[in-house]
C-alpha cells in the first residue's frame, strides 16, 4: 500500500472517531464472511457501529486525536472496533451477545470518558444497566415518595368513607 493510500486512510479513521469518544476493542479472528455480515447488519440495525483498523494506522489517528492511551489496544492481531448505540454499555452487551455465538472473538478492552478499560473491564460493563434502565429507575424513585404520600393521605380517607357508609347502610334498614 503507497504511502499516500495509507496517510487517506488514517485521515478517514480520525475523522470517523473524532466524534466517538467511547468504544469497545475487539479481538475479531475466526468469524467467517457470512456470520460477519450477518453480525454487521444486526449491529446496524440497533445503532451500531463495527470497523475493522489497520493497527499502526489506527494508532496514529488515536495519537492525533489525543486518545494516545487507547493505542495500547492496537499492538498485534486484528482488531476490530465497536462504537454507537445509546451509550457504550449497550454497545458491550451487543457485543458480549455475539462474544457468546462466536467465542474466538474476544474482549480486548473499552475506551471510557478518556480512560482505558481492560477486557474484564469490558465485560463487566455489558453486566450494567443501561441508560434507558437507569433512566426508569430514576423515575421510580421520584414517583415512589409522592405516591407513598398519596396512599397515607388516601388510607384514613377510604377507611372514614367505609365506616360512614356502614353507618348509612344500617340506617337505612333500621328505617
Amino acid at each position: 500500500m503507497s504511502k499516500y493510500v495509507k496517510g487517506l486512510l488514517e485521515k478517514q479513521l480520525e475523522r470517523k472517531f473524532t466524534d466517538i469518544t467511547d468504544f469497545v476493542v475487539l479481538d475479531f479472528k475466526g468469524i467467517g464472511g457470512n456470520d460477519n455480515n450477518e453480525m454487521r447488519g444486526v449491529l446496524k440495525e440497533k445503532g451500531i457501529g463495527i470497523t475493522l483498523v489497520r493497527n499502526a494506522m489506527m494508532r496514529r489517528a488515536l495519537d492525533t486525536l489525543d486518545r494516545a492511551d487507547a493505542s495500547t489496544f492496537f499492538l498485534e492481531g486484528p482488531n476490530a472496533v465497536a462504537f454507537g448505540g445509546d451509550s457504550v454499555v449497550d454497545v458491550a452487551k451487543e457485543m458480549a451477545d455475539w462474544v457468546k455465538k462466536f467465542p474466538d472473538v474476544e474482549f480486548k478492552g473499552a475506551f471510557v470518558d478518556g480512560a482505558v478499560v481492560d477486557a474484564a473491564g469490558a465485560k463487566s460493563l455489558a453486566k450494567m444497566m443501561s441508560r434507558s434502565e437507569l433512566q426508569g429507575d430514576v423515575v421510580l424513585i421520584a414517583q415512589s415518595p409522592g405516591s407513598n404520600l398519596a396512599g397515607a393521605i388516601a388510607g384514613p380517607a377510604g377507611a372514614i368513607a367505609g365506616c360512614i357508609k356502614s353507618l348509612v347502610e344500617k340506617l337505612e334498614e333500621a328505617a
